[in-house]
């Protein structure tokens, strides 16, 4: 098969399609003819020598994808060839082929595109995890959610508010991602370049009333978070965008308003507790992006011919939403 291959991994890496081996599906796997797949900050650090592999993943880049079933493995009785899936990858979504373990697949509901089901895997399974597995957000509470322009931003945007009913609040730097934002179900929107968000939150919504947050940003916003949660709150930390050393930090607020602090990463989990997440996801989620409810937020799509022009898009913070590759 034909696969993207980083070249001198490091500050001057680059991508080229060229020949790789086609995975083997092992017993309880799939082979999955990749129609398309989709951009996250991990492959922009795999290839700039910043995140390395999981023990046993594909080097290949690539954390989600929607194809066609090829081949099953000898203990799949669930799929069979012709099948239209989508799920969560470990690596090896930039190629013509890979292989995903039974439960880890999805059925793409038919009214969605090869395109949109691929930009779904990784934010929204992000977003899942972060708003009910770790962050237990209860009906009607108040979501504080950072980067609401980013594909996973988008997808908690729109889970919040379909699966709980929450308040919600988003922060971005450029006003067609917080528009984009309210359109998805944002209670309120703020430019962090323009407003000290803290200060917008107690004026708008009251002194200790986030009882959510989920940060991928870090060092600058620490103090602000702290001023704003309510009484248990919960911190969720899903990347350090903006530095992770915060100076003069009090524990005053963790301790006073029994705060809990989080961080999570998705792509080293264990294959149980992502088998256990995606059929948790699936099980809520499936028939409210066949109704529309859900949608994934599609930015732009490239042919994987393309892929740099795609990976300085996405590096230049341009995108509101996922960025797709196709034509594999």
């Amino acid at each position: 098969m034909k696969a993207i291959h980083i070249q001198n991994p490091g500050r001057n890496s680059s991508l080229v399609i060229d020949e790789a081996p086609t995975p083997k599906p092992a017993s309880n796997d799939i082979l999955v003819k990749v129609k398309a797949t989709a951009l996250n900050r991990a492959d922009l650090l795999q290839r700039s020598g910043n995140y390395p592999v999981p023990e046993g993943a594909s080097e290949i880049l690539g954390l989600e994808m929607s194809g066609v079933v090829e081949q099953v493995g000898a203990e799949v009785t669930k799929w069979q060839s012709g099948d239209r899936v989508f799920g969560l990858l470990a690596g090896g979504g930039y190629a013509e082929y890979c292989t995903i373990h039974k439960d880890m697949a999805m059925e793409i509901p038919e009214s969605l595109s090869f395109e949109e089901a691929a930009a779904i895997p990784e934010t929204f399974l992000t977003a899942f995890q972060t708003l009910d597995w770790l962050g237990e957000l209860q009906e009607k509470e108040t979501v504080l959610i950072h980067a609401a322009g980013s594909g996973v931003g988008t997808s908690a945007i729109q889970l919040a508010h379909h699966l709980y009913d929450a308040k919600i609040i988003g922060t971005a730097g450029k006003q067609h991602k917080l528009n984009t934002a309210q359109k998805l179900g944002a209670n309120f929107a703020y430019n962090y370049k323009e407003q000290n968000y803290a200060e917008e939150i107690i004026n708008d919504i009251g002194t200790d009333s986030v009882n959510l947050i989920v940060d991928f940003i870090g060092k600058p916003y620490w103090h602000k978070n702290m001023e704003i949660l309510a009484m248990d709150g919960r911190v969720v930390y899903l990347s350090f965008l903006g530095g992770h050393k915060v100076e003069e930090i009090s524990l005053v607020p963790i301790l006073r308003k029994r705060l809990s602090i989080m961080g999570s990463t998705l792509r080293n989990r264990s294959e149980a507790y992502k088998k256990k997440l995606t059929q948790d996801f699936a099980s809520q989620t499936l028939t409210l992006f066949e109704d529309g409810k859900l949608q994934p937020v599609i930015d732009s799509t490239f042919d994987w011919s393309d892929t740099e022009k795609a990976h300085q898009h996405m590096q230049n913070n341009k995108n509101t939403g996922k960025i797709v590759l196709t034509g594999m």
